[in-house]
C-alpha cells in the first residue's frame, strides 16, 4: 500500500470520526439488539440523547433520535480530533498505530462509560454482557482502531 507523505488533518479526523462512529453505532444496534428485543435504533439513538433531557428523551421521538445519531458522531470526531492531536507531540502513536489505536479504544471506553455518562443525566451505567462486548471489547477494534489507522494514513508528515 502506498504511503501518504502530505499531512491531511481534515481528513484524518473525519474519516477517523466517520469509521469509529459507524463502527460504534453498528456493534450497539445489532449486540443491544440481539440481547434487548425492545433496543431498536431509533430506541438506542434516543438513548444517546437520554444524557441531555433525561428520560423525557423517548416522549420526543425523531427530535431526539436524530439528536442522539449527531451527538455519537461528534463524540466519535472529538476522540479522532484527540487522537491526532496528540500525535503531533506522540509520534509513536502513528508509528505504532495498532497497539496506541487499541489502548485508545479501552481509553475511549473506559472515559465514556467511568466520567461522560455519570456525569450526564444517564448516571452510572449498568453493565451486562451486551455492555462487555460493545465497550471493553468493540471500542477496542471499531473505535480506537479505526482513528488510529485513520491518523496514520493521512496525517504521517510533521
Amino acid at each position: 500500500m502506498p504511503t501518504h507523505d502530505k499531512t491531511d488533518p481534515a481528513a484524518a479526523i473525519l474519516v477517523g470520526g466517520l469509521l469509529a462512529g459507524v463502527g460504534d453505532i453498528s456493534q450497539a444496534f445489532l449486540v443491544f439488539g440481539h440481547y434487548y428485543p425492545a433496543a431498536t435504533p431509533f430506541r438506542i439513538l434516543q438513548g444517546i440523547s437520554r444524557g441531555f433531557f433525561g428520560p423525557h428523551a423517548r416522549e420526543m421521538g425523531w427530535t431526539s433520535a436524530i439528536i442522539g445519531l449527531c451527538v455519537h458522531f461528534f463524540i466519535a470526531t472529538t476522540a479522532a480530533a484527540i487522537y491526532y492531536a496528540a500525535s503531533r507531540k506522540m509520534r509513536f502513536l502513528i508509528s505504532h498505530w495498532v497497539i496506541c489505536g487499541l489502548l485508545f479504544g479501552e481509553c475511549v471506553f473506559l472515559f465514556m462509560y467511568f466520567v461522560v455518562m455519570p456525569l450526564s443525566k444517564v448516571g452510572w451505567p449498568h453493565f451486562d454482557t451486551a455492555t462487555y462486548i460493545t465497550g471493553p471489547f468493540g471500542h477496542t477494534f471499531l473505535v480506537g482502531l479505526p482513528i488510529a489507522w485513520a491518523v496514520q494514513r493521512f496525517a504521517r508528515a510533521s
